[in-house]
């Protein structure tokens, strides 16, 4: 049995991820404001994530995840150990970019993982106060979701302080992965369903 992940405990050789995203934001009208606050933009692309589990569903089931993405040029290999989603999604998160995005994938198969799910997405991201702001608008079977923005900051307490220079208030901070994203707007998706996977929530 593995050891439980507090959002005290320390993280070797990892980062903890503290996000939380704002649902349905007028993304002109933020990135004037983010300019006038002196952000940054660092990142525009689209973005691929193939989501990958075991045959016995064991990363889902523990909340865990395991994603091999292509951002831009760039392909990182990530997982992600569930900490908690009080205030905001927080995982301990391992990442390490590959220099292949397809040798990576087959060696992945070839250990037996399934990629379960495929995403894609145009990101546009921003820096501010060490702080990573990125609008998300998915693309292909999961456009039904409406553009969001997704704030990553050190603490849920710098996530509404930046959500609150934007305009918004901490009640708008979904501490949500892209389980309850599709679950949320399942009303809108073409065929009235969510995701299947256990755990998804991530």
């Amino acid at each position: 049995m593995r050891s439980a992940v507090t959002a005290d405990t320390p993280v070797p050789n990892g980062y903890r991820e503290i996000e939380a995203k704002i649902l349905e934001v007028d993304r002109r009208r933020l990135e004037v404001r983010l300019a006038g606050m002196g952000a940054k933009r660092v990142f525009e692309a689209d973005v691929e994530a193939l989501f990958y589990d075991f045959t016995d569903g064991s990363i889902g089931m523990a909340r865990d995840l395991m994603r091999l993405r292509r951002e831009g040029e760039r392909s990182v290999l990530t997982y992600k150990r569930f900490v908690g989603d009080s205030v905001a999604k927080t995982r301990a998160e391992f990442e390490v970019v590959v220099s292949d995005f397809d040798t990576t994938r087959a060696i992945l198969e070839a250990l037996k993982l399934r990629c379960w799910l495929r995403m894609t997405k145009s990101r546009i991201s921003y820096t501010f106060d060490r702080s990573t702001l990125s609008f998300d608008r998915y693309s292909g079977e999961h456009s039904f979701i409406p553009e969001f923005l997704e704030i990553e900051a050190r603490s849920a307490a710098a996530i509404h302080r930046i959500a609150g220079l934007l305009g918004f208030k901490p009640e708008d901070c979904r501490p949500w992965g892209f389980g309850e994203l599709i679950s949320y707007y399942s009303d809108r998706k073409p065929d009235g369903t969510g995701t299947d996977q256990p755990g998804s929530g991530r």
